[in-house]
């Protein structure tokens, strides 16, 4: 199956409650604030993300190519009230996983507004009707019941336990039907 290229990368997308765009450069703060938040350490891991130009370099040698190669990537959540920038949702190509994954965090101050699943399945969407990806999967931590209840919710079910290239971390597999 050959998988539909959207022309803009760039494109802005939109729920009832949220603005959903490609991370940039700009977003390099948030990026700083997010990846350094304990529960996303805790849960995600350290990506070494340990300053302002650290998250640069990040945005552009991680989220950029992929959105630039492939159409679709990181994308920043933002509030329509308030315009908040609140976290991120994405669909990402990984090494040792043959689909690729969604995944999402939230700055926690975001956590139990509903935010996270209405990003994830608004991302879900745009992968599969967009750009018409057969599948998706997520990786998640054992121990992150939230995120689990969650990838459920979307219509993934857990497959295997999967442990990624360079990884210690046994992780729980899903993958849509």
């Amino acid at each position: 199956m050959s998988l539909k290229k959207q022309p803009n990368a760039n494109k802005n997308y939109e729920t009832e409650r949220l603005i959903i765009r490609p991370m940039s450069l700009e977003d390099a703060e948030f990026i700083f604030e997010l990846y350094n938040a304990p529960k996303f350490i805790q849960y995600i891991g350290n990506r070494g993300v340990n300053s302002l130009t650290d998250a640069e370099n990040y945005i552009k040698n991680r989220f950029l190519p992929q959105i630039e190669r492939l159409g679709y990537g990181n994308y920043l959540v933002i509030t329509k009230e308030g315009n908040h920038k609140i976290g991120g949702v994405g669909i990402f190509e990984r090494e040792g996983l043959d689909i690729v994954d969604i995944g999402y965090s939230l700055l926690e101050k975001f956590e139990g507004k509903g935010y996270a699943y209405e990003a994830a399945q608004k991302v879900k969407s745009i992968g599969m009707d967009e750009f018409g990806l057969p599948k998706i999967s997520a990786i998640i931590s054992k121990d992150n019941v939230s995120s689990q209840k969650l990838i459920e919710k979307l219509g993934l079910k857990f497959k295997k336990h999967v442990t990624l290239p360079g990884e210690d971390e046994e992780l729980n597999y899903y993958e849509t039907e």
